[in-house]
């Protein structure tokens, strides 16, 4: 046949019978292969359009179209929610059709299968049923099968008459590889590829040739295109490939179509919130959260949910420029991304994620912990639904497969000189996620580091807690300390500050943010011994709020060397002064009084704008849509009730 007087792409004879059968109407080819082939002769249709084939599609009465199911030469047959991927040279184009048979449940691939249905057809037609005939036995014309049938055969038996009807069929297709800039000079990226749709037979090969009346088209966005169309016959999918200067550009396009009847295969959203919360960086490396999972306290004890992390995580350096043109292409961020959070990608070591109830709201989110990033650098993280199919891996024949894209969070890197370190996972200290001063000379990994501040903060609460003992929790309502609050209350307030002031959120020296407090200014740097240019040092007071950190402890078992720290939020203090007994001698500094603007921060416009200006527990760069959670307390304070447990702590 002259594949080019049918106006379709012109692929190799094999790649269009691989495409032709699809497993419909197997039985028929050898059949009918020189009825269907008929007149290749083409021919201008009646509206100018391009030149089509005229094959030839007999009527025999049992056998429709649904039936047969031969696609057009040339044109590759679609199944419902089982990608395709194909190249596509520049300034060419693929065709695919979805079938008729296949959107209105006809699309079965067992053989033995179609064999007995097609003898239930025959059977039907010589005993006189035809379609509509009304019987509620034979469920309006459609031989009904026992319950011991095949349930293929069932959906197969089930027929649905496409006559006034439409269905909703939903295409979608991801760029996975595209032409390559031939410099880093050259200035934008590869043009995006276009999906053609068209529901009339007179065009059964949409693209840039065809007539713009029969068919309409779609550029895809970022590498990718979601097109739903109301259908009641075959539906014909052109990929056109657009014309790349050979100057700039090298390489072909390689994408992945699907169609569904069910829902969209591959998609993407550009419109709602990231869902994703940059937490804290440091040099190397950053903690990022989704929102909260659900809403209900139950799920954290629900292993379905706390088992199954429904997300994968990209990041990108923004001065890499090689995910342009495939930000919303689940398979092209995992051809193009630097760090891809998933067993296929690339970097997956580079990756450690997991479910957590850290973060606001204490309700489950999945966590992700990127390494090995570059200092100083921003960053852009992409998140990545998998499908809800149990396994949460991508695939065929799950509504959803192809994954579902959400628009990108930006978050950057501290400092090379830093010695911040993020911490994530304490056991005892369970909400804080954070950088905290650090130290690469004495402590070999983050969790070192994180293990031996939830060491000192586990200790400390053991003798608050002997001061607790001393209070009569348990006494009736008339001799408790309070009617609002009880002990219980108290030690949930004290484990947050305890933990909040034992582990100190941390920030590079060099950031100039003037909510910060400079800490350790007269200590020397880690490794290399070095201290503080004194010019630097000079314009600070010579007093222990910036010569030491808040906790002698960390100067003496971290040694972090000079930093800067987020100082905890002011109203922290009062939720604790509220929930314990007077008698402990609890007391907050206020606003104004000497050691108050070194010891608490405030809470400004900027903590809205993606800035973390004092510190508490679950205090991100960007904040869960979910629960807030209640507003928990810092104290600076003395213990006194019998047994003195004193915590030093710079006012």
């Amino acid at each position: 046949m002259d594949t080019e007087a049918l106006d379709v792409p012109s692929p190799s004879l094999a790649d269009g019978d691989k495409g032709n059968d699809n497993g419909n109407g197997g039985f028929l080819k050898g059949m009918f292969q020189p009825l269907l082939q008929g007149d290749a002769g083409a021919d201008m249709d009646s509206e100018g359009g391009s030149q089509q084939a005229k094959i030839y599609e007999p009527d025999f009465g049992v056998f429709d179209r649904g039936i047969l199911g031969r696609a057009p030469p040339g044109v590759t047959s679609l199944a419902n929610n089982v990608p395709i991927t194909l190249n596509v040279v520049p300034g060419t184009t693929q065709v695919f059709v979805f079938e008729k048979a296949t959107i209105f449940g006809r699309d079965v691939d067992d053989e033995e299968a179609r064999e007995r249905v097609r003898d239930i057809e025959l059977k039907r037609r010589r005993a006189g049923f035809e379609e509509g005939d009304g019987d509620d036995e034979r469920d309006n014309g459609r031989i009904m099968l026992d319950d011991e049938a095949d349930s293929s055969v069932h959906a197969l038996s089930r027929r649905q008459s496409s006559n006034g009807t439409s269905r909703t069929v939903y295409f979608s297709a991801n760029t996975c590889i595209q032409p390559q800039l031939l410099s880093p000079t050259i200035s934008g990226a590869a043009p995006q590829l276009t999906m053609y749709v068209s529901t009339t037979s007179t065009n059964i090969s949409p693209g840039p040739a065809s007539n713009p009346a029969h068919q309409t088209w779609h550029v895809f966005t970022e590498g990718a295109v979601m097109v739903n169309v109301n259908a009641s016959t075959d539906v014909y999918i052109g990929i056109s490939a657009p014309n790349i200067s050979t100057t700039m550009l090298s390489g072909l396009y390689n994408f992945q179509l699907a169609a569904s009847v069910d829902g969209w295969y591959h998609s993407y959203d550009n419109e709602t919130d990231a869902n994703l919360i940059w937490v804290d960086s440091d040099a190397s490396a950053t903690l990022l959260y989704t929102h909260n999972l659900t809403d209900s306290t139950d799920a954290v004890t629900d292993a379905d949910i706390m088992g199954v992390e429904p997300y994968v995580m990209f990041a990108q350096n923004t001065q890499d420029r090689s995910t342009d043109g495939v930000r919303f292409s689940y398979c092209g961020l995992q051809t193009y991304a630097q760090i891809a959070a998933t067993n296929n990608g690339k970097f997956t070591s580079m990756v450690t994620t997991g479910m957590t109830l850290a973060g606001l709201g204490n309700l489950p989110k999945q966590q992700f912990y990127f390494s090995g990033l570059n200092a100083s650098s921003s960053y852009v993280g992409i998140l990545a639904a998998l499908p809800q199919n149990g396994t949460g891996q991508i695939g065929s024949n799950v509504v959803g497969g192809g994954g579902k894209v959400a628009r990108a969070t930006t978050f950057e890197t501290k400092a090379a000189n830093t010695t911040c370190e993020v911490v994530f996972d304490l056991e005892f200290c369970n909400e804080t996620a954070y950088a905290v001063p650090g130290n690469p000379e004495r402590f070999a990994s983050a969790a070192d580091l994180a293990n031996v501040y939830d060491k000192y903060a586990s200790d400390m609460f053991d003798m608050f807690m002997n001061v607790l003992a001393q209070i009569p929790c348990e006494a009736p309502d008339t001799q408790r300390y309070s009617l609002a609050r009880t002990c219980s209350d108290c030690q949930a307030a004290y484990k947050t500050w305890l933990c909040s002031v034992a582990i100190p959120r941390c920030s590079d020296f060099s950031d100039n943010s003037t909510w910060l407090q400079p800490r350790a200014i007269s200590m020397p740097f880690p490794g290399t011994g070095a201290f503080l240019d004194p010019a630097i040092a000079a314009q600070y007071p010579n007093i222990s709020a910036f010569n030491s950190s808040r906790n002698p402890f960390i100067d003496e078992t971290i040694a972090p060397g000079p930093y800067k720290e987020v100082l905890p939020c002011e109203d922290l203090c009062y939720n604790l002064v509220q929930s314990c007994p007077s008698a402990i001698g609890f007391a907050c500094p206020q606003p104004g009084y000497i050691g108050f603007n070194t010891s608490y921060g405030i809470r400004t416009s900027a903590d809205q704008n993606g800035y973390v200006t004092c510190n508490y527990p679950g205090s991100a760069h960007y904040f869960s849509a979910g629960l807030a959670g209640p507003r928990h307390s810092w104290l600076v304070m003395t213990l006194a009730v019998g047994t003195t447990v004193f915590v030093s702590v710079m006012l």
